[in-house]
């Protein structure tokens, strides 16, 4: 505190100082320069999902068989016997084909769950949207290399390592999707 003194009358004023702080806080929270990358815990990074696949299958299956079989009419004792033969014939065939074609993009922004020795984070996120009663769920978890952070903080999702990503939902629309009870053990049977 410091006390003045005025001329005439006696006068005390309180004055307080004030503290001095930096623009640049210790931890980098608030520092302009600072890399504000995801590298612990709990940080938060989006992964960008760029992803195709193609493929493409063709079998072809042949099999026949064919056989015959003569008998001697009988000589001796066996002269009952009269002469036959027998033919059988098996044929087989078959063709199959299949292809598939998918391609996924979006966002999705996960939360850093475990920082391993090496500097990897492993990471987990999952995205819900709901659009008229229907919900769309994304769910990813993976391994990220520091290294592979942009400066947005961002990763494509083809340097994801060991990703999982899943695509799932429910509601009417899905439902209406997939095949009914019926349908499905029918499948099993035959």
């Amino acid at each position: 505190m410091v006390f003045c003194v005025v001329l005439g009358s006696l006068t005390f004023a309180n004055i307080q100082s004030a503290a001095a702080e930096s623009l640049w806080v210790d931890n980098g929270a608030m520092n302009l320069f600072a890399d504000h990358k995801a590298r612990n815990v709990g940080d938060i990074l989006t992964i960008v999902i760029s992803e195709s696949t193609k493929t493409s299958t063709t079998k072809s299956d042949t099999n026949s068989k064919s056989g015959s079989q003569s008998l001697s009419a009988g000589v001796g004792i066996f002269t009952f016997l009269n002469a036959a033969s027998a033919a059988g014939s098996d044929s087989f065939k078959a063709n199959g084909a299949a292809s598939a074609n998918n391609s996924v993009t979006g966002n999705v922004s996960v939360t850093v769950k475990e920082v391993q020795p090496n500097g990897n984070m492993v990471v987990e996120g999952t995205q819900s949207i709901w659009q008229n009663k229907d919900e769309h769920k994304i769910t990813l978890n993976g391994i990220v290399r520091r290294d592979d952070v942009t400066s947005n903080n961002t990763v494509p999702s083809n340097l994801v390592a060991n990703a999982t990503l899943k695509f799932d939902g429910k509601g009417p629309l899905n439902a209406k999707q997939r095949q009914g009870i019926l349908t499905q053990v029918l499948n099993i049977l035959f």
